[in-house]
Order: structure tokens, then C-alpha cells, then sequence
């Protein structure tokens, strides 16, 4: 597997992963994404501001995250300190076709490498209360439940908030 950088190149790729991963996630009763949401001017911000990742098995993307710096207002009502700067995760999606594999891991696993290069302790994230998956997910990887949310941008949503310390 590799992880690199994504290129505006990859939107094509990137917005097919996403066309195939929002049906399964509304499925299942996790309602964080939509046809709405995240969007190719999403992703060709989080490209602009070099935080988007791929992760590629065989030549093909097959994850993506934005591994930024940027907490909502809203994180102040986790469990953590709201004005430590953190590596925060956010639009994870995996291909269907490669879940199981450590893609999700592995990006990560670069959002780990990331804050350990700029300095930083720790690593957040925050998923939808529906979303079993990545609440088995986090755990497995070192992270602590650190609380429940509201974000005013996804009204009628609960959100379950992880981080990980590096210290």
C-alpha cells in the first residue's frame, strides 16, 4: 500500500470512492455524508491547502483522508484540551472493495507520522454516532473515546470524538 499526497488528478477517484462509500453509510443508518457532501470543492481545498491523502493498492486509490489542523468550535465540548493544536482526521472514506485491508490504518498511520513531524501530541478525530465501524476502528488503534458532539454544519447529528496522545 501507499500513501501520498493527493494531486487534483485524483478528484476523478476520489468523488467514485465517495459515490460507492455514502449508499453503504446511509444503509446502516449513518447519515454524516450525502450526495452533498464531501463535494469535489471539498476536496480541491483540502488539495490546496496540501492536507488530502490517498492511499493506493495496486495502482488504484482506494482511501482518502484530510489530515488537517482545523477543529470546529464545537470541539471544545470533548473531552480534551480545545486549544492544543492536533492532527485531526477528517473525510476518511475506504474503497468497499478494500475494506478489511488497513487502508483506514494507514492513513491513519500518516496522520500519526504527520504530527510527529510537525511536533505535535496529539491526534483527533470525530465520527458520526452511527458509524459502528470506525468506533471499533479507533480503539484498536490507540485512540480514547473523548466524548459526544453536536456540529452546527451537520444538524440533527451526533458525533463520537476520539484522540490518540503521542506523548
Amino acid at each position: 500500500m501507499h500513501i501520498r499526497p493527493a494531486s487534483v488528478l485524483d478528484l476523478p477517484a476520489i468523488l467514485d470512492l465517495v459515490r460507492r462509500v455514502v449508499p453503504l453509510m446511509q444503509a446502516s443508518g449513518n447519515q454524516q455524508w450525502s450526495a452533498d457532501y464531501p463535494n469535489a470543492e471539498v476536496f480541491r481545498q483540502d488539495i490546496a491547502h496540501d492536507q488530502l491523502w490517498v492511499a493506493e493498492l495496486a495502482g488504484q486509490v482506494v482511501g482518502v483522508a484530510a489530515l488537517t489542523q482545523d477543529q470546529d468550535a464545537e470541539y471544545a465540548q470533548a473531552d480534551w484540551d480545545p486549544t492544543e493544536t492536533a492532527i485531526v482526521t477528517h473525510r476518511l472514506a475506504v474503497d468497499p472493495a478494500a475494506q478489511g485491508q488497513g487502508v483506514a490504518a494507514a492513513l491513519l498511520g500518516q496522520a500519526e507520522a504527520l504530527a510527529r513531524a510537525r511536533g505535535l501530541a496529539s491526534l483527533r478525530v470525530d465520527t458520526n454516532s452511527e458509524n459502528a465501524a470506525t468506533q471499533r476502528l479507533f480503539p484498536k488503534l490507540g485512540y480514547r473515546f473523548a466524548g459526544k458532539i453536536t456540529l452546527a454544519f451537520r444538524p440533527g447529528l451526533r458525533f463520537f470524538c476520539y484522540e490518540k496522545r503521542l506523548d
